[in-house]
């Protein structure tokens, strides 16, 4: 299920100059954020757990994960090289599967190191506060990667729809609306960050059961129908 060379061109493609460069700014713009906070507030667990929150989980991961999901396939179609992939005796959910593992990878370097670093900068990691967004990270990583490797599989407009669903859905809908919670990867991380921080640390609108189904649901669904997609994509080159 996993190739070495697919996932060695992925890598190429998503740290290459220019998608580095972006992927670096927000992980740097969080510690800059963290080490002003703890300059000026000195270390408290609410603002550490504000910060984290607000910036990390609502913005950074899932702009990283946009840039690394949709960055994995989208351009490989949009410019049509994807089709000497498929001419490869490689089969497709094995692409799919891989470029997955990929935008995984990159997402979580690029996010959760981050965020454990800037919660050891805010308040040294009270309440467990640093390493409950840090798990919080790594499984909202794997959701939002699936995801948006799907959208880049079945949409031109990938990074678009992915920039709505993240600021759009998740932040605003997300604060205003409580019912939409419940259908939000920031949400489902949350209830896993809450497991693991202190008590009332960390608070999310859904349970631990459901988010964990949910995720891992998600996750599951979308990396098949990418590579069904994929599939299909396959067959209409072919026509």
């Amino acid at each position: 299920m996993y190739d070495p060379t697919v996932a060695r061109l992925t890598y190429r493609a998503l740290l290459g100059r220019r998608r580095a460069a972006i992927l670096f700014v927000l992980p740097a713009l969080l510690l800059l954020i963290a080490a002003a906070v703890r300059m000026f507030a000195g270390a408290d667990d609410q603002v550490a757990a504000n910060v984290l929150g607000g910036f990390a989980i609502a913005t950074m991961v899932p702009l990283i994960g946009v840039i690394a999901g949709t960055g994995a396939i989208g351009p490989e179609i949009d410019d049509g090289s994807i089709v000497y992939l498929l001419a490869k005796p490689v089969k497709r959910p094995t692409i799919i599967f891989t470029k997955l593992i990929v935008a995984i990878a990159v997402t979580m370097v690029f996010s959760a190191l981050p965020t454990l670093l800037a919660g050891l900068i805010l308040n040294g990691n009270g309440q467990q506060i640093a390493v409950a967004y840090t798990v919080a990270a790594l499984v909202a990583s794997i959701a939002y990667s699936a995801l948006f490797l799907l959208l880049g599989t079945v949409s031109r407009h990938a990074v678009v729809l992915g920039l709505v669903y993240a600021l759009v859905w998740e932040a605003l809908f997300g604060s205003l609306v409580p019912g939409a919670r419940t259908l939000s990867v920031q949400q489902w991380s949350l209830a896993v960050a809450q497991k693991v921080a202190g008590d009332g640390a960390v608070t999310s609108d859904v349970g631990l059961t459901l988010a964990t189904v949910l995720l891992v649901a998600v996750t599951a669904a979308a990396t098949w129908y990418a590579g069904q997609k994929l599939r299909a994509l396959k067959l209409a080159g072919e026509e």
